[in-house]
């Protein structure tokens, strides 16, 4: 591996444990929204409530952006799912990315 593979692999291992995280995040943001949707569960409790405001304050801002270039279907917001799909693409791509670093610089 040469110089430039010996940069980049810790970075290329940060950011995908950190886009491992938010997906993680997101997913269980979604989790939470249909169970209380369908009333599974309720957030009468302080510390869900709290819990419940970080998980908004972490992915609004970009749900908020896909929003707004992704309009509802059908009446149905789709910006976690859409989140949730880029999310992915971007771990596979890092991986893959990583992958080819190590074999080939």
């Amino acid at each position: 591996m040469g110089i430039i593979g010996l940069f980049l692999m810790p970075l290329l291992d940060i950011l995908g444990i950190l886009v491992n995280i938010y997906f993680k995040v997101v997913a269980i943001d979604i989790i939470l929204y249909w169970m209380l949707h369908y009333k599974l569960m309720t957030v009468h409790n302080k510390y869900a409530e709290k819990f419940m405001e970080i998980l908004k304050k972490l992915t609004e801002p970009a749900y908020k952006y896909i929003r707004s270039k992704v309009p509802p279907f059908a009446g149905y917001d789709v910006a976690p799912y859409v989140l949730l799909i880029a999310i992915a693409f971007v771990g596979s791509f890092i991986t893959h990315l990583s992958e080819w670093i190590r074999q080939y610089m």
